[in-house]
């Protein structure tokens, strides 16, 4: 499993919608540093610190191929991350209508008992 450090920068890196969306890009197939920033309504380098935050966190690798930079997804970088929510899963799920009905027992017995001692 990833180390806490490396799950805080691929959750840091998550977190803001320009760097999930370049992922999202990246799913498709590896792209150029310039296709990369076509879309988006920033500079380059704008551009070029998120790919770096994607790149430091583990989710990209950057190579030089020519005169272009390239980006390419590494997805099983998010392994650890995606097994570190999914334990949350192993929790058993809150049943809602059981803890209604417990609440209204329990709200029953106690205005019983108040009824009782007047």
């Amino acid at each position: 499993m990833n180390s806490p450090a490396s799950l805080d920068a691929i959750f840091s890196a998550l977190a803001d919608p320009t760097r999930r969306a370049i992922l999202t890009m990246l799913l498709e197939d590896d792209m150029a540093v310039t296709d990369v920033a076509e879309p988006f309504a920033m500079s380059l380098a704008a551009i070029s610190k998120h790919l770096q935050i994607l790149a430091e966190a583990g989710l990209i690798t950057q190579e030089k191929r020519g005169r272009l930079k390239w980006c390419k997804l590494e997805p099983q970088a998010m392994a650890g991350a995606i097994t570190w929510i999914q334990s949350f899963g192993l929790l058993e799920p809150l049943d809602l209508d059981a803890f209604e009905r417990f609440l209204e027992s329990e709200l029953d017995q106690s205005s019983i008992a108040v009824r009782g001692e007047n």
